[in-house]
């Protein structure tokens, strides 16, 4: 199934947007439509909140990495400050993500 972008007025895909690409073309109603997509997003920030990776395939995975604490500067005095110790998600494209960006086949 190809969902269309070509309705999009901004170059941004939100929340909103996908759950009326799921009422348009795949004839949920409006309001399953919106608790899907918010169940979706939900469901993996839950698991990336308890530590655990989220991997899609044929699109990419989220993890959780751990950054240490690090000396910083203020860039407008200078001083010296320590940036803490924090949790960070990262996402890596999958090859087949980054084949269909490149214009090539999967």
């Amino acid at each position: 199934m190809e969902l269309s972008l070509e309705s999009l007025e901004t170059p941004a895909l939100t929340k909103a947007h996908l759950a009326e690409m799921l009422f348009e073309q795949i004839g949920l109603n409006k309001r399953e439509s919106k608790d899907m997509i918010d169940a979706f997003f939900d469901l993996i920030s839950q698991k990336l909140v308890e530590g655990e990776d989220v991997k899609i395939s044929g699109f990419g995975n989220f993890q959780i990495r751990t950054k240490a604490q690090r000396p910083g500067r203020n860039p407008r005095t200078g001083e010296s400050i320590p940036i803490e110790a924090r949790r960070v998600v990262t996402f890596h494209a999958s090859s087949k993500l980054k084949q269909q960006i490149q214009g090539e086949e999967a």
